[in-house]
């Protein structure tokens, strides 16, 4: 036996030998051919082989780049011809110029094909010259031929290449056999090892005392081969899974199994104590592969009937699980402070393994943060989780309302009889547990658990648990019912102490946003605010703290200052003030906090703010930009710097001069000057606009940068909010977002005049009428008269009481405004004459000729302004103040 097989294993080897032999020949064949054309094909498309074959001495070009080619490819010759065949390279320097004379095959059969513009690969066989050829046509631009590359690799260099590899083949062969052999001597010696040397008697013996044995334990017993036909079967298998007498040698898939059992015994898996349902038994099964431990391809199961056992697993589990069910609802409800996110959760955790769908409707008042009703109202339903139609298969159970939609309720349904009992009801079914969501006797809504078709229906041990979710649920959403009322209260205050709308200033375009915190006001605000000149001061700023608290520390800041801007002082000047005010209210408060007093019961506080507001460390950046001459004047105080979006698209954040923030004192606040080109745009914003929890705001800063440069034309300021809001970071629950943004433009030259005026009181009447000639320009003349007593007040008061230089200055745009600025600090004040005075009416008449009138001073000296509507209302040249009265200053 052991001889026929090493004699069979030989002759296949040797059979296998010669196969290899003949497929590497074929094989070296085949890459000599690719060979041949990858060369041949690279060579006549190489750069400058067109040029060469025009030249007048192409061997000179082309024989080394051939030979240097044949080199470094290793095939025997590499042959350039003319359109006359002559060769022009050759491995043999006696051939080139010679013509070549093509032999009949390749006359017939290669040169037509060559002519045609077609590669030819061909083996070229000759007397004492066998080879594997490719010959290439070359053509010029004009597709006339030039010429051919030929490239040949001898049969010889091929046969060699593949009888390099016969010794390879003939010590593997000789490996196998020996191979062969030591294995059929192995499994010689295996077979008699494994039968222990037991011969037919004894082994007959053995297997039927095994028989009797695997027939008589009260454990099921299937040996499954690896074609999955059940190989052994013992009674108790045949009893557990219902098995007819003659079931061995069949194939399990053909014996009338559930798919779960079939797929449970066909498959390659192991299993290990799992428990598997057969009809209304429960089995323990445990199955492993047998060959692994000697036997033949396949598996063997055991089966083991553990129904009454798994009966009381059951409840250990069920009562383990509704323990889990309330651990995870202690741990996951209530983590947040938002009615739908509360409902969403106690969905979430029955879903885990008490119900199959869940809903939760709550009282419509409830979820605008009203107080809950004794009865219910009307019911919305705010959360649906889960399949209650099991996925198709219980068609009975109801069509779920969606989220968002008014539920009613009829008399006799379970959930108006929760509302009534207070207390779990279950439908007719006990597949639906209704629960109220009540608080200190108030209904807050209603949440309903429904099993499907599948799983198994609600017991009485299931009603406790359902009432545990609803009150834990209860006082959650009580509490995100309770925070959203004061939220609401906080954004409400918020907004009414933010300018309702903006105004429109001379040389600005504005837009503006106002994103609240979605946890919380966080005390961002900004303001417009008109100065004297078409000047307008933009301001935001950013209140520590959130609420209520916030929205009333801002309101506070906001009036302080416009208060301060009513002075017409410079930013920094500003913010200096607005400094000491905030260092004061929060000694007032610590002061009030000390003592044991609030705003609401200390009488001391008539403004009623709580002690505990404080505003130290909130910050504010204060700008002032004038349409005449184009500047922007900043301050800030901690507050992030201003974006500009230049009128070409390009996008920067210039360095502003920053101090601490408000309330912090000790050091000076700094102005920076930015000079805005027209049609540029100016960005104030908030630190949430940019900043991320967990990232850099450098990183934000440039997320800003690109969605504003990522546009082919100019942004209107409304379009700027709007691209800016939807490249800021996602809403943060304890964050503000403020938006302001201004497009800036000049006032037209047009519209402004200036002269000097020389300091003697002769020079009044001169340059009065040269503003009274400006007037008539631009079509005053309903206000001439009193613009024109105004100037003389204003010119001769800088005369006689001023220090030069003196200027007078004209805008004209929505009114009038005249400016009389001089090297002095000293201001002028209203007041009354009396009787016997000589003077001091003359501010008075300025005051009662002028809409406003004020005193701004520059870092050279005042300016004395008023300003004035553009239409005259006729009391300003009759009556009391008729040109009789003033006739005399003509004189002057």
């Amino acid at each position: 036996m052991f001889l026929i097989e090493l004699l069979i294993v030989l002759l296949l080897v040797i059979a296998g030998v010669v196969a290899m032999v003949l497929q590497a020949r074929s094989s070296t064949t085949s890459d000599a051919r690719r060979i041949t054309r990858g060369v041949a094909q690279s060579f006549a498309g190489a750069p400058g082989v067109v040029q060469a074959l025009e030249a007048p001495h192409p061997s000179a070009v082309l024989e080394p780049q051939a030979e240097a080619v044949r080199q470094a490819s290793g095939v025997d010759s590499v042959v350039v011809f003319n359109r006359d065949f002559v060769q022009l390279t050759s491995p043999y320097p006696d051939y080139v110029g010679r013509p070549y004379q093509p032999p009949p095959y390749v006359l017939h059969n290669v040169l037509p094909k060559l002519l045609a513009g077609q590669t030819v690969t061909f083996e070229d066989n000759q007397p004492g010259f066998d080879s594997i050829a490719t010959a290439v046509p070359v053509f010029d631009a004009a597709h006339r031929p030039l010429g051919a590359v030929a490239v040949n690799i001898t049969v010889g260099r091929v046969n060699a290449l593949a009888d390099t590899q016969l010794p390879v083949l003939l010590g593997g062969a000789a490996i196998a056999v020996l191979l062969a052999a030591a294995g059929a001597a192995f499994a010689s010696r295996r077979l008699q090892r494994q039968t222990r040397g037991l011969g037919p008697t004894e082994l007959s013996r053995m297997y039927e005392h095994h028989e009797a044995v695997l027939h008589a334990v009260r454990e099921g017993v299937l040996i499954i081969g690896g074609d999955g036909r059940l190989t052994l079967a013992n009674d108790e298998a045949l009893r557990l899974l219902d098995l007819p007498s003659d079931a061995e040698q069949q194939s399990v898939a053909a014996l009338d199994l559930d798919p779960a059992t079939t797929a449970l015994l066909t498959s390659p898996d192991e299993v290990t104590d799992g428990i598997h349902r057969a009809g209304d038994r429960l089995l323990a099964v445990n199955k492993r592969p047998t060959a692994p431990y000697g036997g033949l391809p396949g598996s063997v199961v055991t089966l083991r009937d553990t129904t009454e056992l798994h009966d009381l697993t059951s409840r250990i589990e069920a009562a383990g699980r509704r323990r889990r069910v309330l651990y995870e609802a202690g741990m996951r409800i209530g983590r947040t402070l938002d009615m739908t996110r509360t409902c969403e959760e106690l969905a979430d955790v029955a879903l885990g393994g008490f119900a199959d769908a869940v809903s939760v409707d709550l009282v419509d008042a409830v979820t605008r943060g009203e107080e809950p009703p004794r009865t219910a109202g009307l019911l919305r339903r705010t959360v649906l989780r889960g399949d209650p139609r099991g996925g198709g298969h219980d068609p009975a159970a109801p069509v779920p309302v969606p989220a968002g939609t008014a539920v009613s309720l009829t008399p006799d349904s379970p959930q108006a009889l929760a509302l009534a009992d207070e207390h779990a009801v279950p439908d007719a079914d006990h597949r639906t547990l209704t629960v109220p969501l009540r608080m200190r006797g108030g209904v807050l809504g209603l949440v309903e658990f429904r099993r499907a078709a599948g799983s198994p229906p609600f017991d009485a041990d299931d009603l406790p648990l359902a009432e545990d979710l609803a009150a834990r649920a209860a006082v959650s959403v009580d509490n995100a019912r309770r925070y959203t009322r004061e939220h609401g209260t906080a954004v409400a205050l918020q907004r009414s102490l933010l300018p309702r709308s903006v105004p429109d200033r001379t040389g600005l375009e504005l837009a503006h946003r106002y994103l609240p915190a979605s946890a919380g006001v966080g005390g961002d605000w900004f303001d417009v605010i008109p100065l004297p000149g078409f000047r307008t001061a933009l301001v935001v700023g950013d209140v520590v703290g959130h609420g209520i608290n916030a929205a009333v520390a801002m309101g506070r800041l906001r009036t302080a200052i416009r208060t301060f801007a009513a002075l017409d002082l410079p930013p920094d000047e500003v913010l200096g003030r607005l400094d000491e005010l905030v260092t004061q209210l929060d000694e007032e408060a610590e002061e009030i906090g000390a003592a044991g007093g609030t705003g609401e019961s200390d009488p001391s506080r008539a403004d009623g703010v709580p002690a505990d507001v404080t505003v130290t460390g909130s910050t504010c950046l204060y700008a002032v930009y004038d349409p005449v001459s184009g500047l922007c004047t900043l301050s800030s105080a901690g507050h992030l710097g201003p974006a500009v979006v230049r009128p070409d698209g390009i996008v920067d954040f210039p360095e502003v001069a920053v101090a601490p923030p408000l309330g912090v004192g000790g050091h000076p606040f700094e102005t920076s000057e930015i000079r805005l080109d027209p049609g540029s745009r100016l960005l104030l914003f908030s630190d949430g606009l940019v900043e991320a929890r967990g990232e850099d705001i450098d990183e934000g800063l440039r997320r800003l940068r690109d969605a504003l440069e990522d546009h082919s034309r100019a942004l209107s300021p409304e379009e700027i909010c709007a691209v800016a809001v939807r490249a800021a970071p996602p809403p943060q629950p304890t964050d503000d977002v403020v938006l302001l943004v201004a497009g800036t433009a000049l006032l037209p030259p047009e519209q402004i005049a200036e002269w000097e005026v020389p300091g003697d009181a002769a020079a009044v009447g001169p340059v009065r009428n040269a503003c009274v000639k400006q007037l008539a320009e631009w079509g005053l003349e309903d206000i001439s008269f009193s613009a024109e007593l105004i100037l003389s007040e204003l010119i001769t008061n800088a005369i006689r009481y001023g220090a030069a230089p003196v200027r007078v200055r004209l805008l004209r745009d929505t009114g009038l405004v005249c400016e009389v600025s001089d090297g002095s600090s000293t201001a002028p004040h209203l007041r009354w004459a009396a009787t016997t005075d000589e003077g001091g009416r003359g501010i008075f008449l300025v005051a009662q000729l002028a809409h406003r009138w004020g005193t701004r001073y520059t870092a050279s000296g005042k300016v004395i302004w008023s300003e004035q509507p553009l239409t005259g209302d006729g009391g300003a040249g009759d009556g009391i103040w008729g040109a009789g009265m003033f006739g005399d200053l003509e004189e002057l």
